[in-house]
Formats: C-alpha cells, structure tokens, sequence
C-alpha cells in the first residue's frame, strides 16, 4: 500500500492515505470512478473524522493503482471490491473499535456491494452521492444488490445529482432489509460541495454519522 499516515508509510493492503489518530473506530474511504484518493471531498472528510477521534484511511482503488487516469473497465469491480474487503482488515488490525466503509459514487457502490457479499465485514457503511444510475437513463438501476445488504447504511446524497434525485434514491433504499437512513445535501450536485464549503459539509456527515451509528446501537435494528 502506498499510504500516508500525515508522513510515508507502506502496507500491505490498498493504496491510501490514513489520517491520526489511531485509536476508537475507523472509517476506510474509497473515491469515485474518475478521481483518487487525493480528492477533496474525501480528503475534507477524513480530517473530519480523525479530528472526532477515529482513524481514517481514505484508499486508491486498485484500478486507480494500475492506472493513474481514466475510469474503472468493466474488469476492474471484483478486483475493486477485494481491494476493499482487504482495506477494511487492515484497519481492523489497527484499531480496537468498530470499522465502518464507504465511499463517494463508484467507491460508495462496490462498499455496498462488498458489504452484501461479505455480510459483517464493516460495522455500518457511509454511501455518498450514490449512483443510482447513469445520467439520464432512470431505468437501469444499480440496486441488485441491495435485498442482500445487511449493513446499516446512510446515504448522503445531493439534491441535483443527475446519477439519481433524491426521491429515487431514498425509495430505492426502501429495498435494503438492514438500517437505512438519507441525509440531503440541498442544492448539491454529484460532488455535493466545493471550496470552503466542505468543510461544513463534512462536519455535518460526522455528526450525522455518529448519530446514525447510535440510534442503531441503541435499539432494535428495524429501518428507520
């Protein structure tokens, strides 16, 4: 793994970055199929959650690792997926806490579709912008998947994402069995916030995270 732990460091997981502290819970980050794991929003995210006490390790995919632009080929998910599953055990090994996934567009699908293939390997999993289907063409969901995920999952999703408006994403959740909640970013498109203001964008997803993972914790498993 080519990684940063605010200074070079090398694994033998997936290429990323991780964020101190190293102690509670951690949060492993995948980008999305035209970025890395440099890009803002994630970047703004993990310092986010390091600053609340968790260990962040925002990580390139293994297509992104093969390749340094360009999107993902069709070959790529499966490969994409372990890359992950692999991710999250190494945060595993370093910290004593809950580990959760996610990932922002392509990175938050395959941590859903991981999750639903290997139920129990992350703890709750945090899909940002996700993308319920290619722009314009409503009718080919990515959601197959979904009657399998026994995560508890919160979505975080732009109002005038063209991958999906938030009326379908959030009736499209209505198929996952396990926890589920949508957090609305107003007026945010798929990149849901640039510039300074993602800053606050990313101290709400925490406080929202955080209060998404107790209300689960607390009570019975039922959605909503």
């Amino acid at each position: 793994m080519r990684g940063f732990l605010h200074r070079a460091v090398r694994a033998e997981a997936d290429a990323g970055v991780r964020h101190q502290p190293l102690w509670g819970d951690g949060l492993v980050l995948a980008h999305g199929a035209g970025s890395s794991a440099e890009s803002p929003l994630l970047v703004s995210l993990a310092s986010a959650f390091a600053r609340n006490g968790a260990c962040v390790l925002r990580c390139d995919l293994p297509f992104r690792q093969a390749r340094r632009r360009g999107p993902p080929s069709r070959g790529d998910a499966a490969r994409d997926r372990e890359g992950l599953a692999r991710a999250v055990a190494a945060m595993r090994s370093i910290v004593r806490g809950r580990v959760f996934l996610g990932g922002h567009s392509y990175g938050g699908r395959q941590a859903s579709m991981v999750a639903a293939e290997r139920p129990g390997l992350a703890d709750a999993l945090l899909l940002l912008s996700y993308p319920l289907h290619p722009p314009g063409r409503a009718a080919e969901q990515r959601t197959s998947h979904f009657p399998a995920l026994a995560t508890p999952a919160l979505f975080v999703h732009g109002t005038r994402d063209p991958f999906g408006s938030l009326e379908a994403v959030t009736t499209a959740t209505q198929r996952i069995p396990a926890r589920v909640d949508v957090l609305a970013a107003g007026g945010a498109g798929h990149d849901l916030a640039r510039g300074r203001a993602l800053t606050a964008l990313a101290t709400r997803v925490v406080e929202q995270f955080n209060a998404f993972v107790s209300r689960h914790e607390a009570g019975p498993s039922q959605k909503r």
